[in-house]
Order: C-alpha cells, then sequence, then structure tokens
C-alpha cells in the first residue's frame, strides 16, 4: 500500500501527458486525494493491513501527519473540481499545474513516510522544486518574485539542513547510518558537540521550510501569490512535513539528554514567530498575506509546545490538526473572495456577506476557527499549553504568549470583520454579481466540512483519534 501511494502520482503523471485531456487531469487528482484518504485512514486503524519496508513506513508519530494531509489534499481537490474551471489559461498550462500538484503532494508523503533523515531531505528539496512553479503559476511580476525568493530562502535552507546532517555523522562516529530507529538507538554515545550543532543547523534549515522566524521570509510571498488551493496546501501540510522532521530530529536529541538546549533554541524561535506576526499584522494590505502571516504565528506555537514538553506535546498535535483544517478553509474562502472582487488589497474588500452571504460566513468562521474561539479545537490546545507554562511556573512566557496571541486575535479581526461586514462600493456591485457565477458548491463544501471538524473536535474527540494522538506524542 505504501508503494501505491508512491507510485500513483507518478503512473496518473505520465498517463496525463499520453492523454492530454482536461477532464482527465481533474480525474487524477481527485483519484489520487481519495486513494491517499484510503491507504492512510487503513494505515492509521487498520495498521495490520500495511507493510513497511526499508525506506518508509507507517510510524505511531507519522499517522496522524498522514491523516492530516490526506482530508486536507481531498478538500483541496473537491475545491480545485470549481476553481479548475475559472482558470483562464491554455490546457497545457492547466495539466502542467495539475502534474505540480501531484508532485507536490508525492515529495510530502515521501517526506512523511521517510524512516531515514538523508531521504527525508532529499522529499523536503522535491517539495520546493515541485511547489516553486505552483507559486510562479499566474506568471504576474509578484509571483515570479515570490517564487525566486522561495526557491532561494528554502534553498539556503535545505542547505544548512545537509550541513547539519554532515554534522550530525560526525556525531553518530563509527555509525553510518542515518535511520532513525539506529540513531534513536545509539543516541547516548553520540558526541554532544556535535550533536548540538547539528541541531541548530537543522533546526534553522528544515525550519525555514516550516516558517519559523527568523527564516520565515519566503512565507508571505508564496502564500499570497500562490493560487488559493495551493495556498491551503502549502499552509496546511507543507510547513507540516517540515515540522515532522525537526520533531524526529528533536527526539534524538531527548534521547541523548541535550533537549534542555534544544528546547532554549525551540523557545526562542517559536516567540519571534508570535512576535513578528503580531508587528505585521497590524499593517497588512493584502488579505491572503494576513493569512500567511498566522501561518508563521501558528508554527511559533508549535515550536514553543514542542519546547514545553509533557502534555503540551498532545496539545501540539490538537493545534496542528486545527490549524491545518481552519487554514486550509481559511484559504479556499480567500479564494472565493479573489474570484469575487478580483484583487487582494483589504480595503477593496466590502461587504462580503452581503455580496455572496456563504463565502462571507465561511470567512467569519474560519477567522473564529484559527484564533481559538470556543468550541474551536484550537481553544483547547492553547488552553493546555498556558496550563503547562504555569505548572512549570514559566509566568513571564505565558504572560507574552497570551499577550503575543491577543494583538495577532485583534488585528486579523479588525481585518475579517470590516471585509465581511462593511459596505461594498456601488461600482462594484456588477462586476461582483457577475462574478458569481465562478463559485461551484464545490467551492464552498470543503470548508463547511473542515470547520464542522474543527469545532467538533473543540467538543469531543473520538476515542480512536484520541489514541491515535497519544501514540503521535511517543515520538516527541
Amino acid at each position: 500500500m505504501i508503494n501505491t501511494i508512491l507510485l500513483f502520482p507518478i503512473i496518473a503523471g505520465l498517463l496525463m501527458l499520453t492523454i492530454r485531456r482536461k477532464w482527465f487531469d481533474t480525474l487524477a487528482i481527485n483519484l489520487y486525494a481519495l486513494t491517499h484518504l484510503i491507504i492512510t485512514s487503513i494505515a492509521c486503524f487498520i495498521p495490520d493491513f500495511v507493510k513497511a519496508n526499508n525506506y518508509f513506513a507507517f510510524d505511531e508519530t507519522n499517522k496522524i501527519f498522514m491523516l492530516i494531509m490526506s482530508v486536507v489534499f481531498l478538500m483541496v481537490a473537491f475545491y480545485n473540481n470549481g476553481y479548475s474551471k475559472h482558470i483562464e489559461f491554455n490546457d497545457r498550462k492547466i495539466r502542467r499545474y495539475s502534474l505540480m500538484i501531484l508532485g507536490f503532494v508525492l515529495a510530502m508523503t515521501g517526506t512523511i513516510l521517510s524512516t531515514d533523515l538523508g531521504l527525508a531531505w532529499v522529499f523536503v528539496e522535491a517539495t520546493t522544486l515541485s511547489s516553486a512553479y505552483l507559486i510562479y503559476f499566474n506568471r504576474t511580476k509578484h509571483s515570479i518574485e515570490a517564487a525566486w525568493k522561495y526557491v532561494f530562502i528554502c534553498s539556503i535552507g535545505i542547505a544548512m539542513a545537509f550541513v547539519g546532517i554532515i554534522l550530525l555523522n560526525l556525531a553518530t562516529g563509527e555509525i553510518n547510518s542515518l535511520n532513525f530507529a539506529i540513531l534513536y538507538e545509539n543516541a547516548l554515545s553520540f558526541d554532544t558537540f556535535w550533536l548540538k550543532l547539528a541541531f541548530v543547523f537543522m533546526l534553522f534549515g528544515f525550519g525555514a521550510k516550516m516558517g519559523l522566524a527568523p527564516i520565515h521570509f519566503w512565507l508571505p510571498d508564496a502564500h499570497s501569490e500562490a493560487p488559493s488551493p495551493i495556498s491551503a496546501l502549502l499552509s496546511a501540510t507543507l510547513l507540516n512535513s517540515a515540522f515532522l522532521v525537526i520533531v524526529r530530529v528533536f527526539k534524538l536529541m531527548e534521547i541523548a539528554h541535550v533537549d534542555n538546549y534544544a528546547r532554549i533554541i525551540l523557545f526562542v524561535m517559536g516567540f519571534i514567530s508570535l512576535f513578528v506576526t503580531a508587528v505585521f499584522v497590524y499593517h497588512i494590505k493584502n488579505y491572503k498575506r494576513m493569512l500567511a502571516y498566522s501561518s508563521i504565528e501558528n508554527m511559533g506555537i508549535l515550536a514553543i509546545g514542542t519546547a514545553l514538553g509533557g502534555i503540551a506535546y498532545y496539545a501540539v498535535i490538537l493545534h496542528m490538526i486545527g490549524h491545518s483544517f481552519a487554514k486550509a478553509s481559511f484559504f479556499l474562502s480567500a479564494g472565493n473572495i479573489l474570484e469575487l472582487f478580483e484583487s487582494k488589497r483589504t480595503k477593496s474588500v466590502k461587504g462580503l456577506i452581503e455580496s455572496d452571504s456563504k463565502t462571507g460566513w465561511l470567512w467569519i468562521a474560519s477567522f473564529l476557527a484559527i484564533c481559538a474561539f470556543p468550541t474551536s479545537v484550537l481553544f483547547i490546545s492553547e488552553f493546555l499549553m498556558i496550563k503547562v507554562m504555569i505548572m512549570q511556573k514559566h509566568y513571564g512566557l505565558c504572560i507574552l504568549f497570551a499577550l503575543l496571541l491577543t494583538i495577532v486575535l485583534y488585528g486579523i479581526g479588525k481585518v475579517v470583520i470590516k471585509m465581511a461586514f462593511g459596505k461594498r462600493s456601488e461600482e462594484k456591485i456588477q462586476k461582483i454579481e457577475s462574478n458569481k457565477s465562478k463559485i461551484s458548491n464545490w467551492m464552498y463544501i470543503p470548508q463547511f466540512i473542515m470547520l464542522i471538524i474543527v469545532f467538533t473536535l473543540g467538543v469531543y474527540i473520538p476515542p480512536i483519534l484520541n489514541n491515535l494522538i497519544n501514540n503521535a506524542t511517543l515520538g516527541f
């Protein structure tokens, strides 16, 4: 089954190049999304049916990462059914778009399932190569700039991660393997000096891909310029893939008993991420860029939760689930807004609920979900992190954490409310009404499903999912 999930996009891509029909391109993406979710669900809930190999495996840690990605990918594929009908490009360019989506998801799948650090590094680099074209897809001046910035910064990050892997190899001594299981088994014998140095390089390298400050600069441009389905995948799945690699390396630090050093660095980067978002969110003129900064904030929260340890590991998984679905919903709703108003500027969007009530309320609900409004599952995750800070007597950090989150909430909320309830200009009414025909039910249903999940999990977590989350925390 693992081979199926990895080979499907390659075979589908070859068929797309042979058949050359737009309907087949759409079919291939939908079939891969369904196959991805079915196989992942079997691996998560009926594990005996899925056999591992030497290089790829489902384990207790990566199952929840795969499940999140599968659900988000399926929702994005559904949304793309309506979105792709109105893309004003020729069939060849749309085929490249579809091919790159398959390649991008394949690269993220390989990153998550890799049992070897070196192989994970290769697939992280593959995510850069496959998604760069998707960011550049609209071929505007800003999208070209965003794609180059993305490739440049992420390539530097990947180079730093590679240096970190070399330093880790020095730390391992005579153990010539990057297999995670072998590294964990022998971690106590590693040279701690080289191990600490390796962690810094790998954290900054993979942290660049995760969107952690201060190596986050690609993210606001890339997320704001990519087509909305791609923005959703970037924020809700790519960042998680990079985070998993950091989690794997962090566990190595724990086993080697140098985790206090790692926790301090994670704390620093986490709070810098929150601070950067709190500063920039007040001067946002582009609503997709605003959502990108929100992703930086939430990656910072994951870093802080990982640094806290204990119960916070459970909160980290909960927060990752909530952020992935809420942010994907937010970006897909932003895609609807862009179709209606033909502008990314916040000042150009007023009276959203009056213009399209379904998009307007999805926009507001996505905001409530991402800002941890009860019953959003993010409320539970952030509450648990604050509880752990108090238990560990990090009172100053707790106050700073709550303050920065409040500032971000206010900054985003101010923009969302103005866009939803402001009065639309008379000259735009006719254009908005004519653009409504571009938005089909495919472009509403995915957001609704994901928001239902986010708000339901804030009230009730099914035992089968709870066990999956608890097992995932063992990998921290």
